[in-house]
């Protein structure tokens, strides 16, 4: 009995050992499938955010940028830059590929627009514009030649006794 304890032994060391160039084989096949971000070329996005109706820069707007994968959704992650006092922001290292990219400032219509990051320098000129009057249905709009004619509320009845 004193015999075979030098075999188990050796057979459960080289089990160990199997196992553990299994795990190393699985871990390097990963490893090579994964993309090296190092490697994808990136380029520098300057931003410029102007008034629409008179061009003159918007301050302190919120630029947020958020990555598009090959089916059109969105990404995960981000990130959020604010202009300074010309309306100007960058950031150097934007991935090739579609940039979604949404302006946000105080005042103006929210901004959204996906663009195709293709190249080492891209220049965004953004406009804002000022927020539209909302549409009511108990205001008084012109007259609409194809509208149908508005109904005169019924005569009140004299005899009724007011509530």
């Amino acid at each position: 009995m004193t015999d075979s304890a030098p075999l188990l032994r050796m057979a459960r060391m080289k089990k160990i050992i199997l196992l553990v160039m299994l795990a190393m084989l699985a871990m390097a096949g990963t490893a090579m499938g994964q993309k090296d971000k190092d490697d994808e070329p990136t380029s520098f996005v300057y931003f410029l955010v102007v008034k629409d109706d008179n061009g003159k820069p918007v301050r302190n707007a919120a630029v947020i940028m958020h990555p598009v994968n090959e089916s059109g959704k969105q990404g995960r992650g981000g990130m959020e830059l604010k202009t300074d006092a010309e309306g100007k922001a960058n950031f150097d290292g934007i991935p090739y590929g579609v940039l979604r990219v949404q302006v946000l400032a105080h005042g103006f219509q929210t901004f959204g627009e996906d663009y195709n990051v293709n190249k080492a320098k891209l220049d965004i000129t953004i406009k804002l514009k000022r927020p539209q009057g909302q549409y009511s249905v108990y205001d008084d709009h012109a007259k609409d030649p194809n509208a149908a004619p508005k109904q005169d509320p019924p005569p009140a009845d004299p005899d009724k006794k007011p509530n």
